[in-house]
């Protein structure tokens, strides 16, 4: 027998109010032609003021912990990871926690943009492993249009809100079931290429997404293709032996290079950027359970979850359900 963190149930949850790039046209100079043609992506989710990080979060939260047969107070680790927290501190995690009613238990952020979701599956797996808890919610939650300029068209309508929870329990397991390797990884010197302008240690204000577009679609390829090698090839695995790969949905181009470079072919690759855009951390765990409850992603399934955001950070996992 052998204890690893299983996916126990997973849970999404978007805000009511859903933008088309047509609608978002009339906002700045962009066209629904120009968006699809180069990102795919054809709608978002705004929050509205009373959706936060931390109730969006709760909701997929929720979901997830209903899919796995749990209640609130069984939790043991509240892992959320997020670029846009709902205050400097307390993390967003305490706050999850109070919305759930959940007691007294292991709760913090993790802050790796767009990777933080794989940040945290791998924080939680290491912590389920060694003990620290028996059950844990590791949720990606964003409200990237808070910290968006609205008037800078090539970063405005790339983003959207949402959040994606999944709850991970350690088990005793005679088979491969559970989550089977994470790597991860960070180079800081392309910071400036992916960055928001502010923080409360250098201008005192929230600041604004800014971006080097083609070298961040550079990097991407490069650096998701060569971690999924990695990761696939830490438990022996070729491409062909995997069922569904679940991408960061930052950019349809990117994710079809990374698979053509792999050799994996485009229908079992998860694909939701079309409708989500792209909502940092919350993208990996809103893909994830779309699949998972469209029938996709089935029990004895080989799942590979993969992301790359601003630090620049990139991981993946390697998993069967």
């Amino acid at each position: 027998m052998t204890l690893r963190a299983i996916l126990a149930g997973t849970g999404s949850a978007l805000p009511r109010t859903r933008v088309s790039n047509a609608e978002l046209a009339t906002r700045v100079d962009t066209s629904d032609e120009w968006i699809v043609e180069r990102t795919g992506i054809r709608f978002r989710h705004i929050a509205e003021p009373d959706e936060t990080t931390a109730t969006l979060g709760a909701d997929a939260a929720k979901q997830a912990l209903a899919a796995a047969g749990l209640e609130p107070a069984d939790i043991g680790l509240i892992i959320v990871a997020t670029a846009t927290p709902d205050n400097t501190f307390p993390a967003s995690a305490t706050k999850v926690q109070a919305i759930l009613g959940a007691p007294d238990c292991i709760a913090f952020d993790v802050a790796a943009v767009c990777s933080g979701f794989l940040y945290a599956v791998s924080v939680a797996d290491s912590m389920l492993r060694t003990g620290a808890a028996k059950h844990a919610l590791v949720i990606g939650s964003e409200t990237f249009s808070r910290i968006l300029d609205w008037e800078d068209r090539t970063t405005c309508v790339l983003f959207g809100d949402g959040a994606g929870a999944a709850v991970l329990s350690a088990k005793d397991v005679d088979d491969d079931q559970g989550i089977l390797a994470t790597r991860l990884h960070a180079e800081g010197q392309y910071c400036d290429m992916l960055y928001v302008d502010g923080g409360p240690s250098t201008t005192g204000t929230v600041g604004h997404v800014r971006m080097q577009g083609r070298e961040v679609f550079r990097h991407a390829v490069t650096n998701l293709a060569s971690v999924l090698g990695e990761v696939m090839a830490d438990v022996g695995l070729s491409a062909d032996q995997i069922d569904w790969v679940v991408p960061h949905q930052a950019n349809k181009r990117i994710i079809d290079a990374t698979a053509k470079k792999l050799g994996l072919p485009a229908e079992r690759v998860v694909l939701t950027v079309d409708q989500h855009a792209n909502t940092s951390a919350a993208s990996v765990p809103l893909a994830l359970d779309l699949a998972v409850r469209d029938g996709r992603i089935k029990r004895g399934d080989l799942v590979v979850l993969e992301a790359m955001g601003g630090g620049f950070t990139w991981g993946a996992a390697v998993l069967r359900v």
